[in-house]
């Protein structure tokens, strides 16, 4: 069997929010995707298993522009936030599928980690801003020529939740597999004594992974290596992410810096 130490978690470092012409830049995102380039590179014959993520969304997304319209049918600007109650006032209209857009926003603001915000459109479904980073991209080949294989797991296709996290959805839906605990990404990382996590944004889509291992994986949470300096958090929203990574330190999680890390 082959040797099952170290799995490395590299999640979302895609173009959209890595690169600066991207749709939602991380600010300082190809920074981090260097360092991370240049951990692969180094510990090359260590890393056992690469396992990247992939933010996909649809247009008509419920964090898009498209989904809502106001009282004189315009859309809603990148970066506005609509509440359950801003619907029920007429505010805010969801275009599609109602009903269940409204009861989603009322089971998040109950939930209370994240308020709905609109993104721009970001990593559409097959678009340019989808792909992975060319840095990481590059990494991977001279990885994967040594005779092994990433898988690459995606998230976010359901347009009716969030899917900050790699393991569910925001709100899992019940008809929807695609959106609940994927199970099967959680018993094939818990196999590695360290997984070691790096990606995109640290505020939203690291943080909440990392809340959802705590949660619901706590055995994975145990071996997870935060590599600190090879994540960003989306430009004034940090705070958010920031209780997680809190209770992660709490909780004995390790973080380390990816020059200062020996696998």
């Amino acid at each position: 069997m082959a040797n099952q130490k170290n799995a490395l978690l590299i999640i979302d470092a895609q173009y959209d929010f890595c690169n600066p012409n991207g749709a939602l830049y991380v600010n300082g995102a190809e920074k981090d995707m260097e360092r991370l380039k240049n951990f692969i590179i180094q510990n090359v014959d260590k890393i056992d298993s690469i396992c990247v993520t992939l933010d996909s969304h649809p247009v008509n997304d419920i964090s898009h522009p498209s989904f809502w319209q106001d009282k004189d049918g315009k859309f809603a600007a990148p970066f506005t936030q609509i509440t359950h109650a801003d619907v029920l006032g007429g505010k805010w209209t969801p275009r599609f599928f109602p009903q269940k857009a409204i009861k989603y926003l009322e089971d998040l603001e109950k939930q209370g980690q994240f308020p709905h915000l609109i993104w721009p459109e970001h990593c559409l479904m097959g678009s340019k801003g989808s792909a992975l980073d060319d840095q990481i991209m590059d990494a991977l080949k001279v990885w994967t020529r040594k005779g092994k294989y990433y898988q690459a797991v995606t998230k976010g296709t359901y347009p009716l939740t969030e899917h900050f996290g790699i393991f569910c959805a925001q709100i899992p839906v019940p008809d929807h597999p695609e959106t609940q605990l994927n199970q099967s990404l959680i018993k094939t990382l818990e196999s590695y004594q360290n997984v070691y996590v790096a990606g995109e944004a640290k505020s939203h889509c690291v943080a909440t992974s990392i809340k959802q291992a705590l949660d619901y994986a706590p055995n994975l949470a145990n071996k997870m290596v935060i590599i600190e300096d090879c994540m960003s958090d989306v430009p004034n929203l940090g705070h958010l992410g920031e209780p997680i990574y809190q209770e992660a330190q709490k909780r004995g999680l390790r973080f380390v810096k990816s020059s200062q890390a020996t696998l």
